[in-house]
């Protein structure tokens, strides 16, 4: 590690490779050169430059590391009694993520590693109890996009999921299924053959390349990176004012190009999500690829390609970057993007973004195969309050069903809905208008739409205990339950009770990687351990 000297300053400066290697060693996880770039690019440290030589201050970047991933600081902010090993802080964003995890975006879902935790059959230094054994049937009552079902495969245990939303039931089975990839592959490249073709006749192509010429003259000449970042940091730059000056100066060139290429932006109709959040042009691709697809003959690969294309809808809303969580106002204009610190535009193509799901999608299932075993694994679309699962797996695979008959359901992995924090069926409904998915909105249970007041509360108390009552039904007698919540209304100790059931352990963990960016809003969550009363 070198320590350089400039000029009448002595500083502990290192290069970039230097800076991985040390933060590598540090964090006791691979950091890539990239990652420093990153951190740089963004105006969370320093750049210093020798002798045309780019280099970082090795104190500003542990100070950085500092704030958010050492144990005592978050002890300070979430309580002494977090457990620590439960925050995976170790592992990087593409571990959290790994696979077939990330084929779909799903808003509230927890990371593989706290599944594979309680899951996995083995003991460590940390973890000195095991609750399941290869085999074991696993069930997740609230299945979400198939966390559990996709790590039980993993570790070699048929699970069974349940949901009451169709699109997140088909997300969790797409995950889990065996796919033909050569077949994939070749019906991937034929439909972005015939989107292209597509794409000849219209004019947002080449208006699309000519705004991004213009937004990149414009932002390197108003918006330098990461030396603009780094003034509105020390207010030498008021953002506000001067973020409203240049998206005005910009339109005129915005407004310019639409008329010389004759784009249409808005649709003709505002009644439905698919009307209000696409720019026009955008819509066409839409509708034209879907159509594409609908003909396809292979369900099973029909169905995947359904996931590719509603999660390629889905960042090509016309929103900003900064609301692609939570939609505020449809955006039809260039304007000032506070994330990034420049000029953006909305998305007028869907051709990027699919042609990189599909090579992205491709290259998770492979990963996934290279790990999958020979097991079951299988969500269930249905009311956990009342569904017969025998019945229901009966229907969709006589041998399972005959095997969970024998053995039973050895326990309960799942995340319940937090009350009044989501609505489920909203978060994806712009797949719902494309695929024709009938909306359940009115089961959902612990609605953001119902609120958190008392009687939202005692009402979701009620619902979660009769799920827990429905499925003890097929668990064996000494089950283990596992549920996460973020238990800030205290509904759990009479939750238990309602069931019949007992908690007989709590794990306090930190969340710091929920939104697998996002470290600035973490909180703790309970993982409760219940059984048998």
């Amino acid at each position: 590690m070198s320590q350089l000297t400039l000029i009448g300053k002595e500083e502990k400066l290192i290069n970039l490779k230097e800076a991985s290697e040390w933060a590598s060693q540090y964090l006791s996880r691979r950091v890539t050169i990239s990652n420093i770039s990153y951190l740089i690019q963004y105006g969370r440290i320093k750049r210093y430059v020798n002798n045309g030589n780019l280099l970082i201050n090795i104190e500003e970047l542990k100070e950085y590391y500092d704030s958010f991933t050492k144990e005592k600081q978050w002890k300070k902010i979430l309580g002494e009694d977090l457990n620590w090993n439960l925050s995976f802080v170790e592992y990087k964003e593409s571990e959290r993520t790994k696979h077939v995890h990330r084929l779909h975006p799903y808003k509230g879902k927890f990371i593989p590693q706290l599944v594979e935790y309680f899951l996995d059959t083995h003991t460590d230094e940390f973890k000195k109890e095991v609750y399941f054994r290869k085999g074991d049937i696993i069930l997740d009552p609230f299945c979400g996009s198939g966390t559990t079902l996709v790590q039980a495969n993993e570790l070699g245990m048929p699970a069974i999921g349940i949901d009451i939303s169709s699109f997140n039931v088909m997300i969790s089975n797409v995950k889990v299924a065996k796919h033909n990839l050569p077949l994939l592959s070749e019906i991937i490249r034929k439909l972005t053959s015939i989107l292209e073709d597509f794409q000849k006749i219209q004019k947002n192509i080449a208006f699309e390349e000519h705004l991004l010429s213009e937004l990149s003259k414009f932002n390197s000449k108003y918006f330098p990176s990461p030396e603009y970042k780094i003034k509105v940091r020390k207010a030498e730059i008021k953002e506000k004012e001067y973020a409203i000056e240049k998206e005005k100066e910009f339109f005129s060139i915005y407004y310019g190009l639409i008329e010389k290429y004759q784009i249409k932006i808005k649709q003709e109709k505002n009644d439905t999500f698919l009307d209000k959040w696409f720019l026009a042009p955008v819509r066409e691709e839409i509708d034209f690829l879907f159509d594409e697809l609908k003909i396809i003959d292979n369900k099973e690969v029909k169905k995947l390609l359904a996931i590719i294309l509603s999660r390629t809808v889905r960042s090509c809303r016309a929103t900003t970057h900064a609301d692609l969580a939570t939609l505020k106002n449809p955006i039809t204009t260039t304007y000032y993007c506070k994330k990034h610190g420049k000029i953006c535009k909305p998305i007028f193509s869907i051709k990027g973004w699919w042609q990189r799901y599909t090579i992205d999608t491709l290259n998770r299932l492979k990963e996934f195969d290279k790990l999958r075993t020979d097991t079951f694994q299988i969500s269930l679309s249905g009311d956990s309050r009342t569904i017969d699962i025998y019945e229901e797996i009966k229907k969709k695979k006589s041998e399972f069903a005959e095997l969970l008959l024998k053995q039973k359901i050895k326990g309960i992995f799942s995340s319940p809905p937090y009350v009044g924090l989501i609505d489920y069926h909203e978060q994806h409904a712009y797949s719902y208008e494309i695929f024709g998915f009938d909306r359940k909105d009115e089961l959902e249970i612990g609605r953001l739409a119902k609120g958190h007041g008392k009687e939202a509360r005692d009402s979701y108390s009620i619902d979660i205990a009769e799920v827990l009552k429905n499925c003890k039904k097929y668990l064996k007698e000494d089950y283990d339950i596992f549920l996460v919540a973020n238990d800030k209304f205290n509904l759990y100790p009479d939750i238990a009770q309602l069931a019949e059931m007992k908690i007989v352990n709590q794990f306090k963990r930190p969340v710091l990687n929920r939104v697998e960016k996002d470290r600035s809003n973490a909180y703790a969550e309970i993982i409760f351990h219940l059984k048998e009363k």
